[in-house]
């Protein structure tokens, strides 16, 4: 299954959620904002939604600094 991260393609062997997706990049939850297909989706939404085939995310990472 292809979906686009960040503008990148990538390629998912199985389907998952997009908790898990996220996860299994090392994204903390709680540090990030997704947008998906155009919309941001809330966080409470993430791991009932399942990705498909040509899905776009964006993932926002809040960063720290000064």
């Amino acid at each position: 299954m292809n979906i686009t991260l960040n503008g990148q393609s990538e390629v998912l062997t199985a389907p998952c959620s997009l908790y898990d997706f996220l996860r299994a990049r090392n994204l903390e939850p709680a540090k990030v904002i997704v947008e998906h297909n155009g919309n941001i989706i809330p966080q409470s939404d993430w791991s009932t939604l399942l990705l498909k085939e040509e899905d776009h995310l964006e993932v926002l990472r809040f960063v720290g600094g000064g």
